[in-house]
């Protein structure tokens, strides 16, 4: 995500820097700054600095705002383009207010293609922190793509409830292809996803992407129906039944996922399809990801 949005912005004119452990000459070679220190990531910037974290959930954001600290100055801007946990968000917006760093929280949407070509933005934070970015998230939003959703925290939030949204969506699809795939007749699943994806109410990008997917993988049975998630969903389902408000079709969803890791399922096999095709995320188990869910959020519901 943080490679396509930099060369995203290298394409629409932004001078970008890039702090990484490695070298990335394919980041390089298309005009990106490509440093391993922070001094130097910080000196290449022009106070205000916009600096845009795109990290797993977690400890690894505070790490990075501990390390960037030292570097960066009174005015500053820091954006988590991540799915952290809005609470999580409120707690760090506040600390770094207390420097006079501004701390904005970007839900981001659109996958990698969206990060190369144009993505969603949810955003969160003061109306001082947003003017000094706005345009910089405009700019790489898709049009009609970027929303200040409100006061700190705000814009976290409201990518959470978007992904709780996403699971009652890709279940639901999920589900159809297992009926499908059992029903009383040969069908041709491919021919039906491209169909759906041309005037159907149920017409998305989703569906596209199922379509898509049917393409590239030889037989849907190859596909392994063990998925894996980062748990934000379940931070979503917590905070429901903290406000006692009812999310059947998202807490189902869930469920449905927990059930992926335990028997055959067609449903699981299609929600790998459409989670590789918007995200890349890996078919199969990953033990590095099933670590993330555990960690991802620091402070409680």
């Amino acid at each position: 995500m943080g490679s396509n949005l930099a060369l995203q912005a290298v394409d629409k004119g932004l001078n970008v820097v890039g702090k990484a452990r490695s070298k990335k000459p394919e980041l390089s070679q298309k005009g990106v700054k490509v440093v391993s220190d922070y001094k130097v990531f910080a000196d290449f910037l022009e106070p205000p600095r916009v600096i845009f974290l795109s990290l797993p959930a977690g400890s690894t954001i505070d790490v990075v705002i501990k390390d960037l600290l030292p570097f960066i100055e009174k005015g500053d801007v820091i954006i988590d383009g991540g799915n952290s946990y809005y609470k999580d968000s409120i707690v760090r917006e506040a600390e770094l207010s207390k420097n006079g760093i501004y701390f904005v929280d970007c839900g981001t949407s659109g996958g990698v293609t969206g990060a190369r070509n144009g993505a969603c933005f949810m955003v969160g934070g003061k109306p001082e922190a947003i003017k000094l970015c706005e345009s910089i998230l405009k700019l790489l939003a898709v049009n009609g793509g970027y929303l200040h959703c409100g006061e700190p925290g705000s814009g976290h939030f409201v990518k959470l409830v978007h992904n709780g949204i996403e699971f009652g969506m890709l279940q639901a699809i999920g589900e159809g292809v297992e009926l499908l795939r059992h029903g009383d007749f040969s069908l041709n699943l491919k021919e039906i996803f491209r169909v759906w994806s041309h005037g159907s109410v149920i017409r998305s990008w989703l569906v596209e992407l199922m379509e898509k997917g049917l393409n590239e993988v030889a037989d849907l049975s190859l596909v392994p129906d063990f998925v894996e998630d980062t748990g934000e969903v379940n931070w979503l389902v917590q905070e429901a039944i903290e406000k006692e408000i009812p999310l059947p079709v998202t807490t189902q969803a869930v469920m449905e996922l927990f059930k992926s890791r335990r028997k055959q399922s067609d449903a699981a096999r299609a929600i790998a399809i459409m989670r590789h095709g918007f995200g890349g995320h890996p078919y199969g188990k990953d033990d590095y990801i099933a670590k993330e869910r555990k960690t991802s959020r620091i402070h409680p519901v």
